[in-house]
């Protein structure tokens, strides 16, 4: 007899039940399930915790924490072998994440044990091995008798040979569902004028998206605050909060009802894209938190598994050579396949996902950027911060 499908619950973790095993906590919340089922549904990947899947019943929970147990076993995460490194020296290394990959660990989980953790390992904590595997690699591949000193690349001195490599040094973030490109420091000095050069915003960094309705080419500009009034970043009307400034380009349209278009940062701050384009008509498809201009209801129903955003080139100032060094990443997988269904959609093909839906339900102001007003609010990406950047200390 086939076990039942489990219930599809949100939990939000409240003071008196802080420090609860997770096991604990769904028992009582999932009306009395036995231990033995509880345990089952966790170690199958149906629960989530704060955004994240785990498999540990004995994790302790603390206030405030969202736990979801899913209808369906969450796929299982990307291994470090799906992360590519597309440039390595010794000063940077170059990565193309894969999606629902956390570029960091969240800062109050680093001290946590490591049972308490959260299961799947992060970016930076895959990119050692990585590194260290990619050296080895080159040793074996240097002809016998060949040069056995550094070698030049574009950027910076590779020293050939296994080492033990020290950790890598985060200078900024893409969120957990976002694909593409980020770059890591590799020694302090190197961190040091990455993160000066995120600050000051001279990165040149280029994102496609695949977005609800007909996207004409703009730019948006407004102040994003933490908390617009509904818990969720956004835009202020106030003129508090940052300077944002989103330069957006279709690049091909689907009919009238979903774009992919090109979004060039001028600014970096947390969730810019799926801010501005949601605030502005035109959420990302697959978006879930910040979904609509307030006033209106957009159904998306592109079928898109995940905010279908993608780091599709990064370029900085190499900090040892001082050359202006770029790369690109091209559209993975998913994204390519929603492309081209979409396609099949405006060429009116069968069995193409049907159109979005917008309707407005009371005119949003034309001054500026709307916002969204969702009814219930969701945790935000464990990449949170106040910019993509990570200020030093």
């Amino acid at each position: 007899m086939k076990n039942p499908k489990p219930p599809r619950n949100v939990h939000h973790v409240g003071a008196a039940e802080a420090g609860q095993t997770l096991s604990a906590f769904l028992r009582v919340r999932l009306g009395g399930c036995s231990w033995s089922r509880v345990q089952k549904l966790v170690r199958s990947r149906h629960v989530m915790v704060h955004g994240n899947v785990s498999t540990d019943a004995a994790r302790r929970l603390k206030e405030g924490e969202v736990v979801k147990v899913l209808e369906a076993a969450a796929a299982a995460p990307p291994r470090a072998d799906d992360v590519r490194i597309v440039h390595l020296d010794d000063s940077v290394v170059v990565v193309d994440k894969p999606a629902l990959v956390t570029t960091t660990r969240h800062a109050e989980e680093r001290d946590w044990p490591a049972r308490r953790r959260q299961v799947q390992p992060t970016l930076d904590e895959m990119l050692p091995g990585l590194i260290e595997r990619a050296h080895e690699g080159r040793s074996r591949r240097r002809p016998a008798g060949g040069d056995r000193g550094s070698r030049q690349e574009r950027g910076g001195q590779e020293r050939a040979g296994t080492r033990r490599l020290p950790p890598v040094r985060a200078v900024h973030r893409i969120d957990r569902e976002t694909s593409g490109l980020l770059v890591f420091a590799r020694n302090v000095p190197a961190e040091r004028i990455l993160a000066e050069q995120f600050r000051a915003h001279t990165t040149h960094r280029r994102y496609l998206a695949v977005c609800v309705g007909r996207v004409e080419a703009g730019t948006i500009i407004s102040n994003l605050v933490r908390d617009r009034g509904d818990g969720r970043r956004g835009s202020s009307e106030d003129g508090e909060g940052k300077r944002s400034v989103t330069h957006v380009r279709p690049i091909e349209h689907f009919g009238d009802d979903y774009t992919l278009v090109e979004c060039r940062l001028e600014t970096g701050r947390t969730h810019q894209i799926r801010i501005h384009m949601a605030e502005n008509g035109h959420p990302v498809c697959g978006e879930k938190v910040y979904s609509a201009p307030r006033g209106t209801e957009i159904v998306d129903r592109s079928e898109a598994r995940r905010v279908a955003l993608h780091a599709a080139e990064l370029g900085f100032v190499h900090p040892l050579s001082g050359d202006d060094v770029r790369f690109t990443s091209p559209l993975p997988d998913d994204i390519a396949r929603l492309v081209k269904r979409l396609r099949g959609l405006a060429a009116g093909i069968r069995g193409a996902p049907p159109a979005h839906r917008h309707e407005e339900r009371r005119r949003p102001s034309s001054r500026g950027p709307s916002r969204a007003r969702p009814e219930a609010i969701e945790p935000v990406d464990a990449d949170a911060g106040d910019d993509d950047h990570i200020d030093e200390g």
